[in-house]
């Protein structure tokens, strides 16, 4: 329908399924869809949204949370208060480009002036909500919009809600005028497409200059996605040029399945001594809204078709959400997995490392081979002779007995590699982390390097390595056979002997490698361990004595890798997030339907005959 001046509109409204209890003045009951279900699906889905996060930087992240932002307003701005009460007043919200002219075309609905206007942008700095006195109470409440604090006085706070009353607008409807939908302000913009939402009806005021703007364009797809009763608004538009303009946005409209909405042509025209419009000019849209406030089944269906496709597109909405979630964990599993497989390389590098005899080369070569070559290895097996020895060696050189030289040199090698490989590791945790978009947000230089603590732990791994060692050696010897036979051995001689077994992987059975490095010593030592132990003791020792050095060196870059994924831990969503948000739209689609809006949702009077 396009009405031009002061063209009439059709009489007559379309026959309504289901009726609501009615908001003249005098009355004030409660109506409801009659089942309790839908509204405590509603405060579910409110309690998923909440507790859905996007912390982790990626393309979906603040998208979603925007969208989380926007469902949670329309829940609690209008989906459960106007379930809450589906009889209360008809609330039209008033959005527009900056300049179309929404606060006059507001002043001169109710006639008088409650909304600023004038040259200075944006105009409208918070919003103003005009209503006949009957209808105050409802809005003072603030179920409706309830982040928004009531004032009845200007304010330059966007947050307030100035609660104007206009006798001349009649019982049941209320207009609020909303801050430009392009403003020049952030916070303004954010506003007013917060207001849109919480519409039981939208009047898009636009200009024949401005009509095809995109910014309006994109708020009428987004309420034709809502299902939203939209009623449109062409300002300022020359005599000469109303049909073509008119027929044009019709068009425009059609295209974007908008083409049910009214649309209202204003030409352009003075404005009186307090800026209204002439009567004349606003008198169709008047009649219109005017008929619409004197018919309780006629709000009832704005009311219903509106809050229908409201809760319709929250199903989808959610999804998307859902789908984000999902992305997060993800990014945080992605993440993870690269400071693992970080961490696993490091070591796999110790294991090597054992099994190839690199750990048998330098100081540990030299120091077991003046240790054995000397025949050291085996006088200090006689633990009398041994420690008697040690005592004599110390004393005259003032230098450690080759034993204690051996052990630490093992210390020492084993030090540095865990050095190596837990630098290694966190190198290339940083890199695969710095690559990814996720990462990079999570990163800090400390990262980059081992935790400066580290060697330190390194050292008191060892070191306690090496006793559990020596406590292994003692606990073989508890068997009394083996009691009998090696009584008076040393366990300090023959536990290092089986540390240097560790690093071999053939537990101290000779390979190439260890033949051109140990030499015939390996084999010499070798034999002595076999004659104290038997083959498969020697055998089990270093297997043994290998798995807890492994454990260690595991639990050591565990703790290592858990800076990078502590910070993922805290990161990341709850694994039934995403979950919880598709039940609990589902739980609202079902409830939905069940209370019968979507079957009780008429055509709105004056849409079904299409928009021109």
């Amino acid at each position: 329908m396009t009405t031009h001046g002061d063209t009439a509109i059709p009489a007559g409204t379309p026959a309504v399924a289901a009726r609501t209890g009615s908001t003249e003045a005098g009355k004030d009951r409660p109506a409801s869809t009659g089942d309790d279900s839908l509204p405590a699906a509603l405060a579910g889905l409110r309690a998923a949204i909440g507790a859905a996060r996007f912390p982790l930087t990626l393309p979906s992240a603040e998208p979603a949370r925007h969208a989380s932002g926007r469902l949670t307003d329309q829940l609690d701005d209008y989906l459960l208060p106007r379930l809450r009460r589906l009889d209360a007043p008809l609330l039209v919200v008033v959005g527009g480009s900056t300049g179309a002219g929404k606060s006059t075309l507001v002043n001169s609905l109710v006639q008088a002036r409650v909304s600023a206007a004038g040259v200075l942008r944006p105009t409208t700095r918070s919003p103003v909500l005009v209503c006949n006195p009957a209808d105050s109470g409802w809005f003072r409440q603030g179920e409706l919009l309830p982040g928004l604090t009531r004032t009845t006085e200007p304010s330059e706070d966007s947050r307030t809600l100035q609660l104007v009353s206009a006798p001349a607008l009649p019982a049941g409807l209320a207009f609020l005028d909303a801050p430009d939908i392009d403003s020049v302000v952030d916070a303004n913009r954010a506003l007013a497409g917060q207001l849109l939402a919480a519409a039981d009806l939208w009047l898009f005021v636009t200009t024949a200059a401005r009509y095809a703007d995109a910014v309006p364009w994109e708020l009428l797809r987004s309420a034709r996605a809502r299902g939203a009763v939209i009623a449109m608004v062409l300002d300022r538009v020359p005599p000469e040029a109303a049909d073509e303009i008119a027929a044009h946005l019709s068009e425009m409209l059609a295209a974007q399945d908008l083409g049910a909405a009214p649309l209202f042509v204003l030409p352009e025209t003075w404005v009186d001594g307090q800026g209204l419009l002439p009567d004349r000019v606003t008198a169709p849209l008047a009649t219109w809204f005017a008929q619409l406030a004197a018919d309780a089944d006629a709000r009832a269906a704005v009311v219903r078709q509106t809050l229908d496709g409201a809760l319709a597109a929250l199903h989808p909405a959610v999804e998307g959400l859902a789908d984000a979630v999902d992305e997060q964990l993800a990014a945080a599993d992605a993440l993870d997995e690269r400071v693992l497989a970080a961490y696993r390389g490091a070591q796999r590098t110790v294991e090597q490392g054992l099994r190839d005899g690199r750990l048998l080369r330098g100081e540990v070569l030299a120091r077991w081979q003046e240790l054995v070559g000397t025949g050291e290895f085996f006088r200090t097996l006689e633990a009398r002779v041994g420690r008697f020895r040690d005592r004599v060696v110390a004393a005259v050189t003032g230098r450690p007995a080759p034993a204690s030289e051996l052990r630490d040199a093992i210390e020492s090698q084993l030090v540095t590699l865990l050095r190596g490989v837990a630098a290694e590791a966190a190198e290339n945790a940083y890199t695969g982390w710095k690559a990814h978009p996720a990462g990079a947000a999570l990163l800090e230089p400390a990262l980059a390097h081992p935790a400066d603590d580290l060697p330190a732990r390194a050292e008191r791994l060892v070191r306690d390595w090496q006793r559990v060692v020596l406590e292994l050696v003692r606990v073989e010897g508890g068997d009394r056979r083996f009691v009998a036979r090696t009584a008076a051995y040393a366990v300090n001689a023959t536990g290092l002997a089986v540390m240097i077994a560790v690093f071999a992987s053939t537990a101290f059975i000779p390979t190439g490698l260890e033949v051109a490095t140990g030499a015939g010593t390996t084999v010499a030592a070798q034999t002595v361990l076999q004659a104290i132990f038997g083959d498969q003791a020697v055998r089990t020792l270093a297997t043994k004595a290998r798995a807890d050095l492994l454990d260690r060196v595991r639990a050591l870059l565990n703790d290592e890798a858990t800076r990078y994924l502590d910070r993922t831990e805290q990161a990341r969503p709850a694994m039934d997030t995403a979950a919880a948000l598709r039940r609990a739209a589902h739980g609202v689609e079902v409830a939905r339907h069940r209370s019968g809006l979507a079957d009780a949702a008429p055509d709105v009077p004056g849409t079904e005959g299409g928009g021109s």
